[in-house]
């Protein structure tokens, strides 16, 4: 394979991104830095295929980074290989608008093969490569310049080794007949939504102290406030206000501002600084939540009763032994959630019931719930028992086909 010495230049970017461009899949991969900022830094992108890989520095003056994102984002006859992508796709949405497309994650496919459910890039490459990973620049400060030969090979090695293990994995997952399985797994990640903050839910994330609507809504004022303020800054959510700190003011709104230099977590400048009089206009404009903006009641779990409970264990069961006679990751099958949703009556809107989780696990998780499964012993061994016919079952959709690659 040959490895290109770092690109710093638009000619060469262009060039390498022309010959990319005939491939039938690429594997891509980033280095960025987030700790001290709301968006993450982009400082180096690592790209290839079997025949030719490179590290792209975005960080060096005069780059135009379009080639690259126009093969990532407006080529659909190229598919672009990821592990673990979800911050490297954030990151070229944030550039563009737009995600990969189309997309794959070994990650996931992982799952479906029988791997841990969130198996690391060395653990991969150790299981499917029989190769260690040196983890000597895993901490190194991306940002920083010049970078050394060491970390640049280090940086690159990510995906040479996907583009060796891609169509291995590819190739197992045709035998297995598992393909189509992960056409919704990558829809849901390529889907531009998952990439787009919308500061009217955010607050939805913090535990809230009360179901009170007065102190919901100034939940979620506060939490708009904060999210305009982090990005203004370009500083994390937290160091402008931690997530505690938000709800506690939510539940004990100071009167005056003055006041804000006795909240725990804020330092006594709040008392007079801007930031703090913006917050507090946020805090004054806040309006209690209307009854149908108010959020669904906390957990399922404990709404299930003890009968309740107890199916749910059953169907947790299930899903143990099926994922082990499938050799798939349980948490591809289905989700605690979903498994209690169900438990306590739930059948619309729920995955297991749809596609292809309901053809390979759905179905005998319906059943067991409406009484048409039981558990016996055979010889020392769990196994599943049909009591009767499942009656009036919806039908699956049918599936998509994974992209073709050679």
């Amino acid at each position: 394979m040959l490895i290109h010495p770092l690109i710093c230049d638009t000619d060469s970017l262009t060039q390498l991104c022309s010959r990319l461009a005939r491939s039938d899949f690429v594997a891509v991969d980033t280095e960025f830095m987030r700790e001290n900022s709301y968006w993450p830094e982009l400082c180096l992108v690592q790209i290839g295929n079997l025949e030719e890989a490179a590290a792209i520095d975005p960080m060096a003056q005069g780059l135009d980074l379009t080639p690259l994102l126009d093969l990532l984002t407006d080529n659909p006859d190229v598919l672009k290989v990821f592990h673990a992508g979800p911050q490297d796709i954030e990151i070229i949405f944030n550039l563009t608008g737009k995600t990969p497309t189309p997309l794959f994650d070994t990650q996931v496919a992982a799952m479906a093969l029988g791997q841990a459910e969130q198996i690391g890039y060395a653990n991969l490459v150790e299981s499917w490569l029989g190769r260690t990973v040196d983890k000597g620049a895993r901490f190194t400060d991306w940002s920083r310049r010049p970078l050394e030969a060491r970390q640049i090979d280090y940086a690159i090695g990510d995906v040479t080794h996907l583009a060796e293990i891609f169509p291995k994995m590819l190739q197992r997952l045709r035998k297995t007949g598992r393909g189509a399985w992960l056409d919704v797994e990558m829809e849901k990640l390529g889907n531009p939504a998952q990439y787009t903050p919308d500061p009217d839910t955010l607050w939805q994330r913090i535990r809230a102290p009360s179901r009170n609507a007065q102190v919901m809504g100034r939940m979620r004022a506060l939490a708009w406030w904060r999210e305009q303020e982090a990005q203004d800054k370009n500083l994390p959510r937290g160091r402008i206000m931690k997530d505690e700190t938000l709800a506690d003011i939510a539940a004990h709104p100071p009167s005056t501002q003055n006041e804000l230099g006795k909240v725990r977590g804020l330092s006594a400048a709040w008392r007079e600084n801007d930031i703090g009089a913006r917050m507090m206009d946020a805090l004054f404009a806040a309006r209690p939540l209307r009854p149908d903006e108010m959020p669904p009641k906390a957990p399922r779990g404990p709404a299930l009763g003890k009968e309740g409970g107890l199916v749910a264990d059953l169907l947790k069961l299930l899903l143990k032994i099926r994922s082990r006679e499938m050799d798939v990751a349980a948490k591809l099958l289905a989700r605690s959630d979903d498994l209690e949703a169900l438990a306590a009556g739930v059948r619309t809107n729920l995955a297991i019931l749809e596609g292809w989780r309901f053809e390979v696990f759905g179905r005998d998780a319906l059943a067991l719930v409406e009484g048409h499964m039981a558990f016996a012993i055979a010889d020392g061994r769990i196994k599943m028992t049909r009591t009767g016919l499942t009656k009036d079952l919806p039908d699956a959709p049918e599936p998509v086909t994974l992209v073709e690659q050679p």
